[in-house]
């Protein structure tokens, strides 16, 4: 028999105001079978779901921040009313799974269809904790309560335009006002906020597309026909020369440099050089092998002959279960742990604006771009799974290896001279 859950008055600020601060949450009953908690925490709360799935066993999920001490803006804080909406959506998704039923054509929601995508996406792909974040903060919120079959092309359109045209969001405590990002002096905040918007999309139309492969949505023509903002993606024009990579390395720290070095000799991402281990590294072949990437798919990076000497170095004396890259202690290097070194040593290096780790990515793809090296050579090595991504970001700066490579396959055809009148030589006007 299912436990009794008491209620908790939790409608009101006021209300949630008057409970002590604690880990076990508040529960308020919502539908049968499915509450709505709330964890009062020392600096605000939090909104959970709790549902019975059988068994007399319960379900928990987290659902967002209550707007405890800031207005409520359906996107990162949650009034009582929008955290129910949210609990009584996952909720049907999880009784439809577990009672092994097909969904009810009538009434499967946008909400829905995401958290299916989403478990699809946390079995199969890295980049599932992005796509669940963009989900939560932008598409739930002001999509996620309504039938797929109600959602109609102008609704999905006027939504996007309010993601291009809303402000950038910073990172906020819980309980203080949202904070957003001056963009008054960046006149490229535009364009990103529709390469944000874009990305967003890409994740509804994911999830509605598989709503509608299997068979849950009768048309897809709806949100097919709404289309990505326009230029919204420039190319990645920002890397290091080689003359400030060196002063860069020369003004790390020892255990940092390490890590800076690598990023240069692999093009490799942050946390794929963090989970590298001795026995990733092969000095016979001069490879590493990335087990884990953000496309889900492992690969071997081909090192340089300095590339492979710097591993060498990394690898001695190390167990072969060893990370090769640690800032102390055999712990992994975080992104926490690298942002304020690589910001004094861009401070030291003379290099303003400061660089991003990923600008180290960038600056090996460029360079190896500008030296020569195929575009399909590149996306291998970088681990695309084919060269549109090098090509728009990294195409641009090869003008002469297109050049070369056209010249010299471009068929021939024995043309002549069009006219056997000679050209009259060309003097500079006086």
């Amino acid at each position: 028999m299912a436990r009794t859950v008491r209620d908790a008055r939790l409608d009101t600020r006021a209300a949630r105001a008057r409970l002590p601060v604690g880990n076990k949450p508040y529960w308020r009953g919502i539908d049968p079978g499915t509450h709505l908690g709330y964890r009062k925490g020392k600096r605000g709360g939090k909104w959970l779901l709790r549902w019975y799935a059988g068994r007399e066993r319960y379900r928990e999920e987290l659902i967002g921040t209550a707007d405890d001490g800031t207005d409520a803006d359906g996107v990162t804080l949650f009034s009582y009313a929008q955290a129910q909406a949210l609990a009584r959506t996952r909720a049907a998704s999880f009784a439809h799974a577990a009672a092994g039923l097909s969904p009810d054509r009538e009434t499967y929601t946008v909400g829905e269809a995401i958290q299916t995508y989403l478990t699809w996406m946390e079995h199969n792909r890295k980049s599932a904790p992005d796509a669940r974040n963009r989900a939560e903060a932008f598409i739930l919120p002001a999509l996620g309560s309504i039938p797929i079959r109600r959602l109609t092309t102008a609704r999905i359109r006027e939504w996007l335009n309010a993601l291009a045209n809303a402000p950038p969001r910073v990172r906020t405590r819980a309980g203080k006002p949202q904070q957003y990002r001056d963009t008054a002096r960046d006149p490229d905040a535009a364009r990103k906020r529709k390469s944000t918007s874009n990305r967003v999309l890409t994740t509804l139309k994911a999830a509605l597309n598989q709503a509608w492969r299997d068979g849950l949505v009768a048309d897809d023509s709806p949100w097919r026909k709404v289309k990505p903002f326009a230029q919204a993606d420039s190319a990645r024009a920002r890397w290091l020369t080689v003359e400030e990579s060196q002063r860069l390395m020369n003004a790390s720290p020892p255990r940092f440099r390490s890590l800076v070095q690598a990023a240069l000799a692999t093009g490799c991402r942050h946390g794929e050089l963090a989970r590298l281990a001795v026995a990733d590294f092969n000095p016979i072949t001069g490879t590493a092998h990335v087990r884990e990437s953000k496309s889900g798919r492992g690969r071997h990076v081909i090192l340089t002959e300095e590339g492979t000497e710097l591993f060498k170095e990394l690898a001695a004396g190390k167990p072969s279960n060893a990370l090769l890259l640690s800032p102390k202690n055999g712990k992994p290097w975080t992104h926490n742990l690298n942002q304020r070194p690589l910001r004094e040593a861009c401070e030291h290096a003379r290099i303003d604006p400061p660089i991003s780790f990923h600008i180290l990515r960038h600056t090996y793809a460029s360079l190896s771009v500008m030296a020569g090296m195929p575009l399909l050579v590149l996306a291998h090595n970088l681990g695309h799974r084919d060269t549109r991504m090098v090509e728009r970001h990294y195409g641009h700066l090869a003008p002469s290896y297109v050049t070369e490579t056209v010249r010299s396959t471009a068929p021939r055809f024995g043309l002549g001279a069009a006219s056997k009148v000679a050209s009259l030589p060309v003097h500079p006007s006086r």
